[in-house]
């Protein structure tokens, strides 16, 4: 990318986007206004081809069936894989997280083929539903604070050996495997359970895609005055119904 701008793809939004995960797109752009990049956003529907020139792509969650759907055409489209090929960082979360696996269940009750980008399989939990908030550490490589978010699913995801925790829960379910792990990454490559939007409640997630899209280590200052305000609201929350 050039130095002062940043090209992010919102993946699918008329298919995954059903928990508010829009939320992530908008705080990222944000963000990096705050910084003075100038911010090319394309919002890529489903009947539409992914671009490969993105810097960041994000996917959001979904119901059982759009999943299956947003699979079946992003693996004949093959344009996400190519702009991970090139460099591109993906952030997704919930149905995005599983999709970005070697596979999942879906609403056939039939194992669906994943895009392979994440070490991850995703299976059915037979025991209740994850729902609540959620307070984990993230993991220490990736120097973030705690991760505060909504999980919202019965999926199971556990990963595979190439694949690292993305946080060590405190309180909540996580990847629902019962090892305390939440999300998963490798390279730049991230998946989460987490909605909440999860960037509106850690805007230092978006920072650090922003930071992987800009190859720098640090970022100027921002106003984290609104987004401390809720993290710390959903924190004590968090830790109150513990």
């Amino acid at each position: 990318m050039s130095d002062n701008s940043l090209r992010l793809v919102w993946v699918y939004p008329d298919l995954l986007s059903t928990y508010g995960d829009q939320g992530n797109a908008l705080v990222v752009e944000r963000r990096a206004r705050q910084r003075g990049l100038d911010v090319q956003r394309l919002d890529v529907r489903s009947d539409q081809p992914i671009p490969t020139s993105g810097d960041i792509y994000l996917i959001g969650g979904g119901e059982d069936r759009p999943q299956r759907l947003a699979a079946e055409r992003l693996l004949r489209d093959g344009g996400l894989n190519r702009a991970v090929s090139n460099g591109a960082i993906v952030f997704s979360v919930c149905a995005g997280y599983q999709i970005l696996g070697h596979e999942f269940i879906n609403d056939q009750d039939k194992q669906q083929q994943g895009l392979g980008l994440l070490d991850v399989v995703s299976t059915r939990g037979e025991a209740e539903r994850c729902v609540g908030d959620v307070l984990a550490d993230i993991d220490p490589q990736l120097n973030l604070p705690p991760l505060t978010g909504f999980e919202n699913h019965q999926g199971v995801t556990h990963l595979g050996p190439t694949a690292r925790p993305f946080a060590k829960v405190r309180f909540g379910n996580g990847n629902g495997v019962g090892d305390g792990f939440e999300g998963a990454w490798q390279e730049t490559v991230f998946g989460t359970y987490m909605h909440g939007p999860v960037m509106a409640r850690n805007p230092h997630i978006a920072d650090l895609l922003l930071k992987l899209a800009l190859d720098v280590n640090a970022l100027p200052p921002a106003d984290d005055r609104w987004y401390e305000a809720l993290r710390q609201e959903r924190i004590a929350a968090a830790t109150a119904t513990s």
